[in-house]
């Protein structure tokens, strides 16, 4: 079955929350086509100025975090099952914006440019897959979302920016169409939500935004995979198994990401757990997912053609 979610006042919402109730109830394996809002619920595109001046979609509540859409309950998910989440496809808008300095990371004072604000815009071209900036700047476009996860088990409405075992705003610019994410569910249904758009975005997303856009047609396949249990995110690329490490520091997140990385390897691959690390070692890339986001990523990336 295909199912159509719009950005609307049933469906929006600025937080995760297991209290929330699903806009839609799908089985296992069916498709979603969603259209999605920038992370700042912008109503057009935004060239700088004070925040509270920004053209909001109606739905926009003061205190929201990123823009989602759902909650989209699958039949059959409850805690210790896996959600897989298919990427079939992203098309970002025709805009498109990236924000430097302001408030919005503690980087900024690294860098030198608190208290100041850079805005770039850019016109976006999904079919020649790339994006232009006010400069003159151009980038290639490699689109996904920043958002995609259910909430904490924990009533309560959560804030959307923390990354967290069961998804939410991971950062990953290695979930492009083509690529499979996995998670473990946590409540039941799953009440999964997505957001964020991303054009494109480096490893870190280092000043905390992207080419931050709308997404003109997003579509998802969920299903439940009979798997091992699975402790936090990981996904399948092209060519590739990625296990997503979450912590308070890089070295923290990078020991979650080696420990998930290590625990697959050993069971796709029959290896004892020396064996892994040793293996790992020789092998395994470990890469900054994103560092601004209060808990930081790193993801462990292992290819297909570096073992066999």
């Amino acid at each position: 079955m295909r199912h159509t979610l719009e950005p609307d006042a049933r469906t929006l919402h600025g937080y995760f929350s297991p209290d929330y109730p699903p806009v839609l109830t799908i089985d296992p394996g069916d498709t979603v086509t969603v259209r999605t809002l920038d992370c700042w619920w912008s109503a057009g595109p935004y060239a700088g100025g004070p925040h509270d001046q920004r053209p909001r979609h109606a739905a926009y509540r003061p205190g929201f975090g990123h823009a989602l859409v759902g909650p989209v309950a699958v039949r059959g998910a409850r805690p210790g099952t896996t959600l897989s989440v298919r990427v079939d496809e992203v098309l970002p808008a025709e805009w498109g914006t990236t924000l430097a300095g302001s408030a919005l990371t503690p980087h900024s004072d690294r860098y030198g440019i608190a208290g100041t604000e850079t805005v770039h815009t850019w016109q976006l071209d999904p079919a020649a897959g790339t994006g232009r900036n006010q400069l003159g700047h151009t980038v290639t476009l490699r689109p996904f979302l920043g958002v995609l996860g259910m909430p904490p088990a924990q009533p309560g409405e959560h804030s959307t920016i923390p990354p967290r075992r069961c998804g939410g705003n991971l950062d990953c610019k290695e979930l492009v169409a083509g690529s499979t994410l996995l998670l473990p569910v946590t409540v039941d249904g799953a009440l999964f939500s997505v957001g964020d758009g991303h054009a494109a975005q480096g490893d870190g997303e280092i000043c905390g935004t992207a080419i931050e856009c709308p997404m003109d047609r997003v579509t998802l396949t969920l299903d439940l995979v009979d798997d091992q249990p699975l402790t936090g995110p990981v996904a399948r690329v092209d060519g590739a198994w990625l296990t997503l490490g979450l912590g308070d520091t890089l070295d923290a997140a990078a020991a979650d990401a080696l420990d998930a990385m290590i625990t697959l390897m050993s069971r796709r691959h029959g290896l004892s757990r020396g064996d892994a690390v040793a293996l790992a070692s020789v092998v395994v890339d470990v890469r900054v997912t994103q560092i601004v986001n209060g808990v930081v990523g790193v993801h462990a990336r292992l290819a297909d053609d570096a073992l066999r």
